[in-house]
């Protein structure tokens, strides 16, 4: 069975609710016709209900499953007011500019999943990036003891009984200092627990395996390692690792025969964006794996973004992961 049908599996008996903000594209309402139609969870759609009925009318799409919310009628337009008001009145934010934010499809979303009315939402299909993850920041904010938002890909062999990766951050921090590295690390490894329910074995990689070279870039990654130390985190880590030392058991028995992770890591956390793009890239196309995201996490609450390039299928699969992330 292939990995994304065992996740819609688990996705499915959380009985969660995913609110869409888009319902404007195409796309998304295609999404939200499917995930009800298979019963992944309930779908909230964000929009002017006769104006939705009639686009999905148009391309025969079934929605009579679908809960459907106008922001600017919703009955709880006052409270979510309230709610960033009070969150956001010390950057300068008006009440009056609470409201009129509020009434955007994104905020509203954002904050159904802060207020507990949805498990998790997932946009981008046509918002960019940058608006989906402002949205998301001021609304939720970061996960209490981080200070980074950043991202994964789930890496899934083309050979059923291969390792499955998770890889970051391949989307969001351009040049992560020592402490966005760790906070990466732990926000993957949550990742990795709440997605694929097994155990990270978390590899800070590097171009050095434990002291073999000396280098400022090298020396980033060890105090990512020594901040992860000083955290007492509850998942297994090591670094500075080359990645033939994090994932090759008689390479790390040569490289790094005390480590705990060396030759067996399933979490791999390239030194900065570039790397890990890169990486990803390689692996995918010249490995032939696939590559399933990019997943945000290091959010309070689990709002995932879209390329605007997206297919149904990406709604959908993106929509199965946030179900999964959110549950604790």
């Amino acid at each position: 069975m292939h990995i994304l049908e065992i996740l819609k599996q688990r996705a499915m008996a959380s009985a969660g609710t995913i609110v869409l903000p888009e319902a404007n594209d195409k796309r998304t309402l295609a999404a939200a016709a499917q995930i009800c139609a298979q019963k992944i969870a309930h779908v909230v759609l964000l929009g002017q209900k006769e104006q939705v009925l009639a686009e999905a009318a148009k391309w025969n799409y079934d929605l009579a499953a679908c809960e459907i919310i106008d922001p600017a009628t919703s009955a709880d337009l006052d409270l979510f007011t309230e709610v960033l008001y009070e969150r956001r009145k010390e950057k300068g934010m008006s009440k009056a500019d609470a409201q009129l934010t509020m009434q955007n499809p994104l905020y509203f979303g954002a904050m159904m999943v802060k207020q507990g009315r949805a498990s998790g939402m997932v946009a981008g299909a046509a918002n960019t990036t940058a608006d989906v993850l402002r949205s998301a920041l001021h609304v939720v904010g970061v996960r209490p003891g981080l200070k980074t938002v950043s991202s994964c890909f789930i890496m899934v062999s083309p050979q059923e009984n291969d390792k499955t990766y998770l890889f970051a951050d391949c989307a969001v921090v351009p040049n992560p200092t020592a402490e966005q590295l760790a906070d990466i690390a732990s926000s993957t490894a949550e990742s990795r627990r709440s997605i694929l329910a097994d155990e990270p074995l978390v590899a800070l990689l590097s171009f050095s395996t434990l002291g073999s070279a000396e280098h400022e870039l090298v020396e980033k990654v060890r105090e990512a390692k020594g901040i992860l130390d000083a955290r007492k985190v509850d998942f297994s880590y090591d670094g500075e690792l080359q990645l033939d030392a994090a994932i090759i058991e008689s390479i790390a028995r040569s490289k790094a025969p005390h480590s705990k992770v060396a030759g067996r890591a399933n979490t791999l956390v390239f030194p900065d964006l570039q790397a890990a793009n890169i990486g990803y890239k390689l692996v995918q196309r010249l490995g032939g794996y696939e590559a399933i995201g990019p997943i945000i996490q290091g959010l309070a609450a689990p709002i995932c973004d879209l390329s605007r390039g997206c297919s149904v299928q990406d709604i959908v699969n993106t929509s199965i992961l946030v179900l999964l992330m959110s549950k604790k």
